[in-house]
């Protein structure tokens, strides 16, 4: 057979093979919402549509080169160390929770992030990036990174920072989940467990970090410096998941969704996913989940930050008692106030209603959650009630119920009678 016969049917095989490589990654893309999948399916159409054009035996020759690797490349992919594990997490269907409720409860699996297993990967990460950018930190030099934090954020910086060559310094309050300091000790950070204290004291755990920062950059005797990494107002938080999660999110949904809903610490998850999803869906109705003691929902529903306990910039005490954890504050963030006026509504929900969601997801989902994911998916729920059948609604599951073993769990079995719990129950209807 000629070279150039034998070449153009290499090249109709080849094609071929591309073809079905392309229909499978629609087909993946459809059922999973696989975003690497949509890049490389765009990657074979413009092969595709080279090959087509191509009359010049040595162009081919070189294209089915390209061809080849291209599907070499695509055969299997290999993460770049722990923090190539973060992001394009799943969007699962909440069976359960839609079938009740005859609209689509949809939720993004951020506890299946591979760094600290939470949406906080995503920050973390974004804020040692760019503080590398700017030469603020440089590996295995003693630079350490101080933060404030309930517990997730700490985890992932915990362990970003082993695999970039820094240390980690973590303050908390001391009545967290004991798992969590313990998880942070396993990973190698020092942790500072504080007494819980309204911002305005300079011992709260956020000050203390950013204190004990300063406190080693000007340490001569120690080496490296000492970061901040100040999560609540950092620009590296909102822009991870206004450049991550909110693009994931409308991708995984083919760009169809009528709801977000999640809840706010930092307030970077919230702002940056509606940022981002309302520039493309404007329509888009967006819910604060918040729990009790917080101000976030007064602020959201009437426009002050108030709670029957305390006024607006006079708060004094501790936040009123609540077993929810990694989300509600009393103050308002440069993370939350980037989004705050996209925001449409906010649900309340009680702790009762939360263990009694995270109950029922164990027992009728096989999805075991703390007490952020629980809140979220209540308030998701409730707002499919109120909108009625038919429509798609996407909330975040944040991180796994192994970190609420001590508190949030302490007290809850799985596994009873299957009537033990109903959503009417659970919602108040």
């Amino acid at each position: 057979m000629p070279d150039q016969s034998r070449y153009y049917v290499l090249g109709a095989f080849f094609l071929g093979v591309t073809l079905t490589v392309a229909y499978n990654n629609r087909a993946s893309q459809q059922v999973s919402g696989d975003v690497e999948s949509n890049r490389l399916l765009k990657q074979h159409q413009k092969l595709i549509s080279r090959l087509a054009k191509i009359n010049d035996l040595d162009t081919l020759k070189k294209s089915l080169v390209e061809i080849e690797s291209s599907l070499e490349k695509g055969a299997g992919t290999i993460k770049e160390g722990i923090e190539g594990c973060i992001g394009d997490t799943p969007l699962i269907k909440i069976k359960s929770l839609s079938d009740y409720t005859g609209c689509e409860i949809l939720a993004k699996a951020e506890f299946l992030n591979g760094a600290g297993n939470s949406p906080k990967d995503r920050v973390a990460l974004s804020i040692i990036e760019m503080a590398e950018e700017k030469g603020l930190l440089i590996p295995d030099s003693g630079d350490t990174i101080y933060e404030g934090t309930v517990g997730s954020t700490g985890i992932s910086l915990a362990a970003i920072c082993r695999a970039r060559g820094y240390k980690a310094h973590i303050c908390m309050p001391n009545d967290m989940a004991i798992e969590k300091s313990d998880l942070l000790l396993k990973l190698g950070a020092e942790v500072e467990r504080v007494r819980p204290a309204p911002i305005v004291d300079q011992n709260q755990f956020v000050n203390l970090a950013r204190t004990r920062a300063a406190e080693h950059t000007a340490n001569s005797n120690k080496p490296g410096r000492g970061l901040f990494a100040d999560q609540f107002e950092t620009e590296a938080n909102w822009r991870a998941h206004f450049t991550g999660t909110g693009p994931e999110i409308y991708e995984q949904t083919g760009g169809s969704l009528d709801a977000f809903v999640s809840g706010a610490g930092t307030g970077g998850t919230i702002s940056g996913v509606t940022l981002y999803l309302k520039s493309k869906l404007p329509d888009l109705k967006v819910v604060l989940a918040d729990p009790p003691g917080s101000g976030l929902f007064n602020r959201i529903k009437y426009g002050v930050m108030f709670d029957p306990k305390e006024r607006e910039g006079t708060r004094r005490r501790h936040q009123v008692d609540t077993i929810i954890e990694g989300i509600g504050i009393n103050r308002v963030t440069h993370n939350f106030d980037v989004g705050r006026e996209l925001i449409d509504d906010a649900i309340r929900v009680d702790d009762s209603q939360a263990i009694a969601m995270a109950r029922w997801l164990v027992e009728h989902d096989g999805i075991f959650v703390g007490s952020s994911s629980a809140v979220n998916c209540v308030a998701a729920t409730k707002l499919a009630k109120m909108l009625g059948p038919g429509h798609r609604i996407v909330t975040i599951l944040c991180d796994s119920g192994a970190r609420h073993l001590s508190k949030f769990w302490k007290t809850e079995t799985v596994g009873g009678a299957e009537d033990d719990v109903s959503l009417e129950s659970i919602l108040g209807t």
